[in-house]
């Protein structure tokens, strides 16, 4: 049983809006296969004995014109205490409990018979190559997942999710993980383990926490340390042919902080940039651009160091974000730098280091990839292209050098 609260936005009326546009779309042609990207979940540990856990998740429906997004409850978990809001705006969303049956209408095409989804109405239409970004907030209760083992807790929980992270109770420390973690120290005290799981395969994650006896208290590294799994800045390098020495690259980044309206991209000192443009990935919209020099990116942006006068970079200006609410951009540029990008003895070479969490990089039509000296996912793109993904969990650079050759 899956129960939904009485109150909020468990509204008949929602519930009926949602399926009749799904049947009414569905009868007309198949809708689209729903997609999404950029998923990251946080579960709460709640009071043992009560096998309960929070999931803050965070992910953005990317079905071009999709008005609905569709999220599974796990079979086995009892979910309450839902409630979903619009990363763009903070506004809270409707949603309503529906079938699999429904959900298959909508364009989950595995959706199994019998399970169930919560049907979030997105705040507006996806737009073209942008997103929706939502959180939906829940409660489940899980025996199997969540129990206790004496005087210890267990959580054991295959996540397919890739970024991730739990927070213990109050009260307890970490005596086993399974897997690697970064461990984060809570502001309220509590502890909390945080992974990106680099596999294609579902993450066994399995924790134990024991009673620590300590008195609840925030850490003096807090500020210095950023959970890495809940970064949100990605890029894609597209190689150009390598005697240009250029490449067009796209990044996305996440703007949350009140009252900024202006994203300041500093060029690589031995590159230079050409054909900038920006659009807000929440709302399609265009965004203006502008190229500044020395002073001028500090005076914008007093966050940016190793500023001198010959320093350029590239200031792409939203309108400010408001308290609670959030903008989602992505810049494009063409770069050129023939110190990382060239040919050596008739092979393309590569070089760049990667500060990241999520990196790709795409070669040129016709080239083979011979070497990445950083392991990748290396995949083809629609065109034949070859692509290389780099998931980096640590907080530092990774060195990346790829060498390719010319097909035969």
């Amino acid at each position: 049983m899956h129960a939904l609260p009485r109150p909020g936005f468990r509204h008949a009326a929602a519930r009926a809006v949602i399926i009749l546009a799904v049947l009414v779309a569905g009868a007309a042609r198949a809708a689209p296969v729903q997609t999404d990207d950029g998923a990251y979940t946080r579960y709460e540990l709640l009071a043992p004995a009560s096998h309960k856990f929070r999931i803050v998740y965070d992910i953005t429906a990317t079905t071009a014109g999709a008005r609905a997004y569709f999220n599974p409850i796990r079979t086995g978990s009892i979910a309450t205490d839902e409630r979903v809001t619009d990363r763009a705006t903070g506004a809270a969303l409707a949603f309503a409990e529906v079938d699999g049956e429904i959900a298959r209408a909508g364009g989950v095409t595995n959706a199994p018979p019998g399970s169930k989804y919560i049907a979030v109405t997105l705040a507006r239409p996806v737009p073209e190559g942008g997103g929706g970004r939502i959180r939906i907030d829940k409660t489940y209760e899980d025996a199997k997942s969540y129990y206790t083992d004496g005087d210890a807790i267990v959580f054991d929980r295959s996540l397919g999710i890739k970024r991730n992270a739990v927070v213990l109770p109050a009260g307890y420390r970490l005596a086993s993980v399974n897997v690697p973690v970064q461990v984060l120290q809570q502001a309220d005290g509590r502890i909390a383990v945080s992974f990106l799981n680099v596999t294609p395969a579902p993450m066994p994650l399995v924790i134990r926490a024991v009673p620590s006896g300590l008195i609840a208290s925030g850490s003096s590294m807090a500020a210095r340390i950023s959970e890495r799994a809940a970064q949100t800045r990605e890029i894609v390098y597209y190689l150009l042919p390598p005697e240009t020495h250029s490449f067009d690259l796209t990044h996305d980044y996440t703007e949350e902080r009140p009252g900024v309206g202006a994203y300041v991209n500093v060029v690589r000192a031995g590159s230079t940039v050409s054909n900038p443009s920006a659009r807000d990935l929440d709302t399609g919209a265009a965004l203006t651009t502008e190229l500044v020099r020395g002073a001028a990116i500090t005076a914008i942006d007093p966050r940016e160091t190793g500023v001198t006068a010959a320093t350029t970079a590239v200031v792409f200006r939203f309108p400010p974000v408001a308290a609670g609410t959030s903008r989602r951009i992505r810049i494009a540029e063409t770069y050129t730098d023939p110190d990382r990008y060239r040919i050596v003895a008739g092979e393309l070479v590569w070089h760049r280091a990667f500060g990241r969490p999520a990196n790709a990089v795409v070669l040129p039509a016709g080239w083979v990839l011979t070497n990445s000296t950083i392991a990748a996912a290396v995949s083809t793109t629609a065109d034949g292209r070859t692509r290389l993904d780099f998931l980096n969990p640590r907080p530092d650079d990774i060195d990346v050098v790829i060498t390719a050759r010319r097909a035969g």
